[in-house]
């Protein structure tokens, strides 16, 4: 049974950087195969990677059902299996993980059956993997809709300012109404400034208002120059040195709560 990672959070704080990291420290482990998903309609989880993404499931997904309503659809062929070949087209894979997109959003009408088919399909290729790591949009809708699997850990990322936290206790509250489709989540603070190797602290204004919103918070990731310049640049985040200051302390946080020998910490 794969163990399913969920990052989450309002646009710019860094949560594709978080997905990428984990995506890539998993891999170094050699612990299991991973399975990516980019949820996110920004579609930025590859570029982070360093891969290139040619089909997405949004848009094999919009082909098989109008083909459905045209009444064009090849009757011979079952819609699961027509759902599971799509997926496998969609695959982008390599050494270290393999990559789904999920790519545009739903277009107008009814979509549930649909989505139950993809569903399915999605979580029959997962169960060959050890993880799947999700890069959502801020909104969960993969999740909420069930068109992705349910979340053994949501690590929700905030930036260091009140807006940004009072965005994440929105968050919290969506993984509340979503019951158990959400085991465990917790809050990482992202890209806070001067936090230093040895300190896992919040400036005092907003640990506050952390304790103010009882967020659960894990920690913080310093904010690392070396993640701006690739950005800047458009090179892949995996190619961050592996003593970077945003690493060390991601994996420091993922040792915490990451089943990697077998059992939940």
């Amino acid at each position: 049974m794969a163990y399913t990672i969920a990052v989450a959070g309002k646009g710019g704080t860094g949560k594709t950087t978080v997905a990428a990291l984990i995506i890539d420290y998993l891999a170094r482990l050699r612990k299991g195969s991973i399975l990516a998903i980019d949820a996110d309609p920004s579609m930025n989880l590859n570029l982070a990677l360093g891969v290139e993404v040619e089909e997405t499931i949004g848009s094999g997904r919009e082909e098989i059902v109008g083909d459905i309503r045209s009444g064009q659809y090849n009757l011979g062929l079952d819609k699961q299996q027509a759902f599971r070949l799509m997926i496998q087209e969609c695959l982008v894979e390599t050494e270290l993980f393999d990559l789904l997109a999920m790519g545009r959003p739903e277009g107008p009408g009814c979509y549930c059956a649909p989505n139950h088919l993809l569903r399915q399909s999605i979580d029959a290729l997962a169960s060959h993997y050890r993880f799947v790591v999700i890069d959502n949009e801020a909104g969960l809708e993969h999740i909420s809709r069930r068109t992705t699997r349910d979340v053994d850990l949501l690590l929700v990322i905030s930036d260091p300012t009140v807006r940004g936290l009072i965005a994440a206790q929105r968050v919290f509250e969506l993984v509340a109404e979503l019951g158990s489709r959400v085991h465990k989540a917790y809050l990482i603070v992202n890209r806070v400034p001067d936090c230093g190797d040895n300190a896992l602290v919040l400036p005092q204004e907003l640990a506050a208002k952390v304790a103010e919103l009882n967020l659960p918070l894990l920690g913080v990731l310093p904010q690392d120059p070396a993640v701006t310049e690739r950005d800047v640049l458009g090179r892949p985040l995996i190619t961050l040195p592996y003593d970077a200051p945003v690493r060390r302390r991601l994996e420091n946080l993922l040792a915490q709560v990451l089943p990697i020998d077998g059992q939940s910490r």
